[in-house]
């Protein structure tokens, strides 16, 4: 499945950081949905249908969640962002209260140590956020969400492919540069601030190893990023947070105008912005 470009939306060429409630509009409307084909494949091949209980780490404004409970799962989804929570909440749960009946959607802000256990385990444990998954400081919030499933339930871990395959990493690269960091292993993304991050072609692997999970299979799967025009991949890709560092280091007005120039060797002739991309997943076993 190949996503679809976003509706045009008329910004000046530079555009200031969004606040913390539009930045998390711009992650739902426009970028969340290139990660589509990985949400799909992933329950494609573990066959995510009802009877299904899933848990979502960092769900964000809970696309992947939409998918899952379309195919019929219960769906819980946790997420630090409140501002994103709360789409994922229109999307999953509008109507919910604060403890909603049985079989709605459940979302919390924080980790899966926020979860309000219901004495049924989770089925499959999903994090789908490639920043998550190559930090080395996940392991105590993956093991709070590994005590919430049954044994033998897959854990599912997603990061960027090689950087050769993945054409947005020369965009990214803006970010360590302007954040004044050396380029980062993995595509585009470099270490936060006292946090450390593994980006080796077994980087997947390693995090389930610390976790105590057990590898058993993975996959690649294609996930161009397309916008409608420039302005869109400005707010698409500073909606994601990689941006952040480099914000703070300068000033909105030059990280817009650098990541916008670098973005021009991606421009089609009908103003569109195609950047071709494979990310991949790991499904380890609890």
């Amino acid at each position: 499945m190949t996503p679809t470009l976003v509706q045009r939306h008329h910004l000046s060429p530079t555009p200031a950081p969004a606040g913390a409630r539009l930045r998390a509009r711009d992650w739902a409307e426009i970028q969340e949905r290139m990660l589509v084909p990985l949400y799909e494949a992933v329950h494609q091949r573990l066959e995510t249908g009802a009877g299904d209980r899933v848990l979502g780490m960092r769900c964000g404004s809970g696309l992947a969640l939409l998918m899952a409970a379309a195919r019929g799962a219960a769906v819980t989804g946790t997420d630090p962002d409140p501002h994103r929570l709360a789409l994922a909440r229109e999307r999953l749960a509008p109507d919910s209260a604060e403890h909603p009946p049985d079989g709605a959607a459940r979302l919390y802000e924080g980790g899966p140590e926020a979860i309000e256990e219901d004495g049924r385990p989770f089925t499959l444990v999903t994090v789908f956020d490639p920043q998550s998954c190559a930090d080395e400081d996940l392991g105590p919030a993956l093991s709070s969400a590994i005590a919430l499933a049954e044994r033998g339930s897959p854990v599912v871990l997603t990061g960027w492919g090689p950087p050769e395959r993945c054409a947005t990493s020369s965009v990214l690269r803006v970010a360590t540069r302007l954040a004044g960091r050396p380029p980062a292993l993995g595509p585009g993304y470099g270490d936060a601030p006292g946090r450390r991050r593994s980006y080796g072609r077994d980087a997947l692997e390693e995090s389930a190893h610390r976790a105590g999970l057990r590898p058993d299979g993975s996959g690649r799967v294609s996930c161009p990023f397309g916008y409608a025009d420039l302005d869109s991949a400005v707010r698409g890709l500073l909606s994601t947070g990689l941006f952040d560092e480099a914000v703070a280091a300068t000033d909105g007005d030059q990280v817009a105008k650098e990541l916008a120039e670098a973005l021009h060797e991606h421009r089609r002739p009908d103003g569109t912005i195609w950047m071709p991309n494979v990310f991949r997943y790991l499904v380890a076993r609890i």
